[in-house]
């Protein structure tokens, strides 16, 4: 099994920003692609970004392109998701989530541990 933390929320200013962090422990950290996703009240949990084992490949949902940055530490088991210029709209719980393989997806059913996650709250 494999146990994911969230840390790094809060309450920010539109066009602020804040650096989430995703620590692992348990298996082996290095051979899961991992994600993040949020969820804001009384919407499904969406897609945000993505990063593979390497680091090498990721992917990000449009909404959050050119001002997030998902990046990954394998030495340190940890995850990181920079936000910068947040908006209102970013207001969610944004969640750590691995999947069992390799490779990258923007699909919520293809990942198999998720952490329990961490709140953001962009005010205006």
């Amino acid at each position: 099994q494999v146990q994911l933390v969230e840390s790094g929320g809060g309450l920010v200013q539109a066009g602020g920003s804040l650096r989430l962090s995703c620590v692992a422990s348990g298996r082996t950290f290095g051979n899961y692609a991992m994600g993040w996703f949020r969820q804001a009240p009384g919407k499904a949990r969406e897609f945000v970004a993505a990063i593979s084992w390497t680091g090498g490949v990721k992917i990000y949902a449009d909404a959050v392109k050119d001002r997030f940055t998902i990046s990954r530490d394998n030495a340190q088991n940890t995850v990181f998701l920079q936000m910068n210029d947040l908006k209102r709209e970013d207001t969610g719980v944004y969640y750590c989530a691995g999947r069992w393989t390799a490779t990258i997806s923007r699909d919520l059913s293809g990942y198999g541990f998720w952490g329990q996650g961490t709140q953001v709250t962009v005010s205006s």
